[in-house]
């Protein structure tokens, strides 16, 4: 499950699935603040899940609760590094990013939430933190995006469990269209939300 994960983040996956639940919300905190692990809290959602059904929103409310916290320390540690750092790490798409994030508030955090990679998500809470979006609106945001995302994760993995890949395997083309109209639709979206701005000229005296 770790994949191309370095070492100790191997050893830190290899622990948090031991762990079970409590290692669902370790990887989901950390997955969502200070380090990566690409899908792995997904995947360990499913796992536990597919285990243990009748425990299912338990896992998913700790994955949930886990990425939220883990947002929301980002959020502040945003309001610590400043802007300057939001520029160095968001580069030319720094102010579109600005942009989304103060015009939008609430539904912009959600529709960023709910966007799957290559939607860069951390750049969207750091922007966040750095141009004082609302903390409440912010969390609440985020909380309804991941309840969204963990639980049909939850519930997929107990409503389809093993049968899914022989399912797969019966509709190929259904499933095929569905994924391309998805990471279509996703990558649009996200195109339309990045695409650069110029930052507004200040008014003359």
């Amino acid at each position: 499950m770790a994949g191309p994960l370095s070492g100790w983040k191997q050893k830190i996956v290899a622990s948090a699935g031991a762990l079970g639940a409590p290692g669902l919300f370790l990887i989901s905190f950390l997955d969502s603040s200070v380090l990566t692990f690409p899908v792995i809290n997904d995947l360990l959602l499913i796992e536990l899940s597919m285990e243990h059904p009748l425990r299912m929103p338990l896992y998913a409310f700790l994955a949930a609760l886990g990425s939220v916290l883990g947002c929301v320390l980002l959020y502040f540690l945003a309001r610590k590094g400043g802007e300057a750092f939001f520029h160095r790490k968001a580069g030319k798409r720094a102010s579109a990013i600005r942009h989304w994030v103060e015009k939008n508030g609430f539904i912009g955090m959600l529709i960023t939430a709910l966007l799957p990679p290559p939607t860069p998500f951390k750049i969207f809470v750091f922007a966040a933190g750095v141009f004082e979006v609302p903390l409440w609106s912010f969390t609440v945001a985020v909380s309804l995006a991941r309840a969204i995302r963990y639980f049909g994760i939850g519930y997929l993995a107990i409503r389809y469990g093993n049968d899914a890949l022989p399912f797969l395997k019966e509709h190929k083309l259904e499933a095929a269209v569905v994924i391309v109209l998805f990471v279509l639709i996703s990558y649009l979206i996200s195109r339309v939300i990045l695409r650069h701005r110029p930052p507004e000229a200040e008014p003359s005296d």
